[in-house]
């Protein structure tokens, strides 16, 4: 694991803080007029998705992680854990439901997803800005009754519930924003 210091930080670079895997979201270097200068920094924690801040004297020296993205398919849920396997190497990755928090009721059998691997595990997942899934419960809309604004819930493949607008019928393929769960489009 190679040491760099504060004037090597980058977006997305993946550094050891507090004995966990953490990715900078964002960083900047600050020189006051009075005093020494320091970074401040955005980290967030891939294992559980949550972000602080955090500031570095400048020059401080920190761990970066190799910490590499790869493709894998979506296979099941086993228990409280999701299996992923590699599609070059065919190798099986768990990934803990805390680690996917949300995101894992949203996770389409087949699909393929950017895993994040650190030392031959599984450490975290990229999380798209959406995700398309198919209705597959959805009370009729009755004639007339289109007013503005007026939502209903739907059931997807996937089992999750979404509040969408009335003219979504089952059948019809939806995208949602993973993170929120909220309806964005209906996909012809």
């Amino acid at each position: 694991m190679a040491k760099i210091t504060t004037s090597n930080f980058q977006k997305g670079l993946f550094i050891e803080f507090k004995n966990d895997i953490h990715q900078i979201a964002e960083f900047k270097h600050v020189n006051p007029g009075k005093g020494s200068a320091f970074v401040r920094t955005k980290l967030k924690n891939i294992r559980t998705g949550n972000t602080l801040e955090f500031t570095y004297k400048s020059g401080e020296a920190v761990k970066q992680l190799p910490v590499y993205i790869r493709e894998m398919q979506y296979l099941y849920k086993n228990n409280s854990h999701h299996i992923f396997m590699d599609q070059k190497s065919f190798e099986q990755y768990l990934l803990s439901e805390v680690v996917t928090g949300k995101f894992g009721q949203v996770l389409k059998e087949g699909e393929i997803y950017q895993v994040y691997v650190h030392e031959s595990d599984a450490v975290g997942i990229r999380i798209p800005k959406r995700v398309s899934l198919k209705v597959v419960e959805a009370e009729e809309g009755i004639k007339g009754n289109t007013v503005t604004g007026a939502k209903k819930t739907v059931t997807t493949e996937t089992g999750v519930k979404v509040q969408v607008p009335l003219f979504i019928k089952k059948g019809d393929v939806i995208s949602i924003d993973p993170e929120s769960g909220e309806y964005l489009e209906r996909i012809n």
